[in-house]
């Protein structure tokens, strides 16, 4: 039987003593919220949580191909059948020039910068709906996420860049001292899907068919790039705004390092043009991101 008249029994009139509610007053509520300015990169944070970005590469790279029948080798064929589609169609079909250079290792040497930027892309894009429960549960630097996402498909890259060398072996086509300048282009590429990624991915949160418009983007985008023809077809005084295309610079790039291309002036105003192009990019689309980072736990 319950003793009324204890000073801790409940009633309906009675309020809780003094001394409880002061302390639990006392006790320190921490508010985690996203820092403004350009101060909200927040560089040492992800430094600290860069156990999680590894995890999350690994995650990407072993689902991939986890109960695969032949693993990785599906980051080769992709690229070498779409290669032969292409040589077939738009060089003896078509008549496509190649500028000098045999037409599969042209467009080999344009399908490997894109290939791994159009999965990028896809990847980054549907970022950080994949992992909306995480971003609800558990407090990290959100731009993880998306860096996680361009890193990935890196992987995939060097093997088919290994293909590349057999053909260029095949071929009988010696690299150039341009080749040290590879690790920069694929730089390059990585911060151009990032820059693009970082404006698709918080719209794809706040808009679902957002999902549906990104395959389609990255077909037409395709096509408006050198990867099935030349820079030279394009009128030279269209060339610098053809450039602003990010893509351009990129693709030009790798050819004139992997294959020393006659043109390569054209390839270096490209490029020049493209990372101007990018780090203009890059800059709004993380100060997007950023804005858009304090609604993520509320949409996805």
């Amino acid at each position: 039987m319950t003793n009324c008249n204890h000073p801790l029994a409940s009633s309906p009139g009675r309020t809780r003593p003094e001394g409880a509610v002061q302390s639990q007053a006392s006790i320190p509520v921490v508010r985690i919220e996203p820092s403004r300015g350009w101060g909200s990169l927040e560089l040492r944070n992800l430094w600290e949580y860069r156990e999680l970005f590894y995890f999350l590469v690994w995650r990407e790279v072993k689902v991939r191909y986890k109960q695969t029948v032949i693993g990785a080798a599906w980051a080769m064929i992709q690229p070498l059948m779409t290669m032969i589609i292409f040589t077939v169609v738009f060089s003896h079909f078509v008549r496509v020039p190649s500028d000098g250079i045999p037409y599969p290792i042209f467009a080999y040497t344009g399908l490997l910068p894109w290939t791994y930027f159009s999965s990028a892309i896809n990847r980054t894009g549907n970022s950080l709906l994949a992992d909306a429960n995480l971003i609800r549960k558990v407090y990290f630097p959100r731009l993880i996420l998306p860096l996680s996402a361009v890193t990935a498909p890196a992987v995939d890259f060097l093997f088919s860049l290994a293909v590349l060398a057999g053909m260029m072996m095949w071929f009988r086509i010696a690299p150039t001292w341009g080749v040290l300048a590879l690790p920069f282009l694929l730089l390059l590429a990585l911060l151009t899907a990032l820059a693009v990624g970082l404006w698709l991915s918080p719209l794809n949160a706040q808009y679902r068919d957002v999902t549906h418009i990104i395959p389609f983007l990255v077909q037409v985008w395709m096509y408006a790039c050198p990867v099935i023809y030349p820079v030279s077809l394009v009128p030279e005084k269209w060339r610098v705004l053809y450039s602003l295309n990010p893509m351009v610079g990129v693709i030009e790039g790798f050819r004139w390092a992997l294959l020393g291309k006659e043109n390569s002036a054209i390839g270096l105003t490209a490029m020049a043009v493209s990372a101007l192009v990018v780090v203009m990019l890059l800059c709004g689309g993380v100060n997007f991101f950023k804005r858009m980072e304090r609604s993520f736990a509320d949409i996805v």
